[in-house]
């Protein structure tokens, strides 16, 4: 019998483990899972699998500044005179870049394995400092930038996740996987409106473990109230046409975002944004430049967690057992008295 993770961080009895008791098993289900969905991912958004740089120069202005308060991982290169690098957070400005450089066409994207340091992230059954996800992101036309077309790209992503649910099950019968056959919309001001008493992050608590799979959109800008629901660098999503696509685990008893995407800023909205945020000195960086002068493709886009999909889809209780990480020494410890087999 294998064990869980109560919310206290106390290991309890719960899943049998049995499907995944040896490291070659492991590995083998979570290549499968990922060779399955990326295919899926290619074919339903029309996307060419490209690769990606794990650094980025720091005056080009391409690496993703999430929430604006993770420290980002730097270096000098010694053959570009000293000159600053950075390891990728996400590949969301280079991405549209790549797009606009090999002239694309409108509803035809590209997806690669984004590999980053998070070096801030709080270390949890969820979140390590390594991150591995699939960036993708699809040239749209200027009629595209709609919540309609928004929702229709999320039921797409939607479908893929429904057929990898189907190809597990039939793979590994044991663990009776059963997501809702259609996600459930809802707006960050609605859910708030639903809740208004308790935080954002409850608020997801609350509608996730009810409707078991959901899209909350427009993440960024300012709630009613004044607050946000949680916070987004004000230079790639469009914060009126964004959201997370978030499951209901029963393993952890709790929600699990497994993709957080939407359609790309445009030069109305760039502009607007870096006010909002108090970030104007930014619209003088290489990438902020061509999206405000309109050198740049329009596109939607987003990062879908790697070892996340494999822990959902595997039933696994801690990420640690479908990616290689460093984690604290109780942790560990807890793991190995509990029979959970960090990698």
């Amino acid at each position: 019998m294998g064990y869980r993770y109560a919310k206290n961080g106390v290991l309890d009895e719960g899943f049998d483990n049995k499907p995944f008791e040896s490291y070659e098993k492991t590995q083998q289900a979570i290549k499968l899972v990922k060779d399955f969905f990326q295919q899926e991912l290619a074919y339903r958004l029309k996307l060419l699998r490209v690769t990606a740089p794990l650094f980025v120069t720091s005056k080009s202005g391409l690496n993703d500044n999430l929430s604006g308060v993770e420290r980002v991982v730097s270096f000098t290169v010694k053959d570009l005179n000293e000159e600053n690098a950075e390891i990728v957070q996400s590949l969301a400005k280079w991405k549209r870049m790549a797009l606009g450089k090999f002239k694309v066409e409108p509803h035809r994207g590209i997806y690669t394995d984004m590999n980053a340091i998070r070096r801030d992230e709080k270390l949890d059954n969820l979140h390590s400092i390594y991150v591995d996800q699939w960036d993708w992101e699809k040239v749209i036309t200027r009629s595209d930038r709609t919540s309609e077309y928004l929702r229709s790209t999320v039921k797409i992503l939607y479908e893929c996740f429904k057929n990898l649910e189907e190809y597990v099950n039939n793979l590994y019968p044991e663990l009776v996987l059963m997501m809702p056959d259609d996600i459930f919309f809802i707006t960050s001001q609605e859910l708030q409106k639903m809740y208004p008493n308790i935080p954002a992050p409850q608020r997801e608590y609350e509608i996730v473990k009810q409707k078991r799979a959901v899209f909350i959109e427009k993440i960024g800008g300012k709630l009613p109230d004044g607050t946000v629901h949680d916070d987004r660098a004000p230079d790639y999503d469009d914060w009126e046409l964004n959201g997370d696509i978030i499951l209901w685990s029963d393993m952890l008893d709790e929600p699990i975002e497994i993709s957080s995407m939407g359609v790309r800023v445009d030069e109305r909205s760039m502009l607007s944004q870096l006010k909002a945020a108090n970030k104007e000195e930014r619209a003088e960086l290489e990438f902020h430049k061509k999206v405000i002068n309109g050198e740049l493709p329009l596109t939607i886009g987003g990062g879908i967690g790697q070892s996340r999909l494999c822990l959902y889809f595997l039933k696994r209780m801690h990420i640690g057992e479908v990616q290689v990480g460093i984690w604290q020494d109780e942790v560990i410890e807890k793991c190995n008295e509990a029979g959970i087999m960090l990698l």
